[in-house]
């Protein structure tokens, strides 16, 4: 991560110049995922060794990061997904204008994975397979049934674009949706893959348990626009009954956002922001 950051601080140096001293902080809104978090540092590097800026990091949920961008209250979101993010995108950068983002994205992928061990135990190759009983039962972990799967962190939208999915494909009859802390998530499959126990969960890139683990990625129906009307709950109280989502992911790009007040400023911060390109490695 440390040469990672040198190399991106080398990089956007030439938008912002070095030496000049801002005596206002930057304040980076943190969600919590891991490449966010990696993210965040880099740019907290960057700015401040290139502008003089002393930055700040805080912990926030996308909605929250979103508002306080909108109010002056913190300054840059440095790994918004789109679409998942697309509601917040659609109320601060369309609707009210406080917000702007780098048009340089990251490519990302999301699935639901299981281990290379697990598909061949159970057999399972699509993530329709989960709405089979049978399927589902050899991911019972605790006797009650039903299958366990990991959608992903509470405060995630692509959480709440699981349980869409689930309800859509219909394993929400068939399998516990679990909800939990990343960190904890993979602890559980490090112990599967110890303990030789199936397990399947939430995946997405860039990611490193791509490195860590032998993960199969579970089959779906390609990207179909007709078969996606996603809404979060800040969109209608009844997200979950008026949403589907019945094929896989659409491509998923990864942009850092910030407050447009910056472009007032701080314009040499702001101008980083915008041209700064980041990649895969990076994040």
């Amino acid at each position: 991560m440390h040469t990672r950051s040198r190399t991106l601080v080398a990089a956007v140096a030439l938008f912002g110049g070095a030496g000049a001293t801002v005596a206002d902080d930057i304040v980076i809104g943190v969600p919590n995922w891991a490449s966010v978090r990696g993210t965040a540092h880099i740019l907290k590097v960057a700015l401040e060794d290139n502008l003089g800026l002393t930055v700040e990091l805080q912990i926030g949920t996308n909605p929250v990061i979103f508002e306080a961008m909108d109010s002056g209250a913190m300054h840059v979101h440095p790994e918004v997904w789109l679409p998942n993010q697309q509601n917040l995108h659609d109320t601060f950068v369309m609707e009210k204008g406080t917000v702007t983002f780098n048009p340089n994205a990251v490519l990302a992928e999301q699935h639901i994975c299981v281990t290379r061990d697990t598909q061949e135990r159970t057999g399972i190759s699509a993530l329709i397979d989960l709405t089979d009983p049978a399927v589902a039962s050899q991911f019972d972990t605790d006797g009650d049934g039903m299958g366990e799967v990991w959608i992903g962190a509470a405060g995630w939208a692509s959480t709440n674009v699981e349980k869409i999915r689930a309800k859509t494909y219909g394993y929400v009859e068939t399998m516990n949706l679990i909800e939990m802390d990343e960190t904890l998530a993979l602890a559980q499959v490090d112990s599967a893959i110890a303990q030789g126990e199936n397990i399947v969960f939430y995946c997405y890139t860039p990611h490193h348990m791509f490195s860590l683990y032998d993960l199969v990625k579970l089959e779906e129906p390609p990207f179909d626009p007709a078969e996606w009307d996603v809404k979060q709950p800040t969109d209608d109280p009844n997200w979950l009954e008026n949403s589907m989502a019945g094929t896989a992911w659409d491509s998923t790009k990864l942009h850092v956002f910030y407050s447009r007040a910056l472009e007032e400023r701080h314009p040499a911060a702001a101008a980083m922001l915008a041209g700064v390109e980041l990649n895969a490695e990076h994040v």
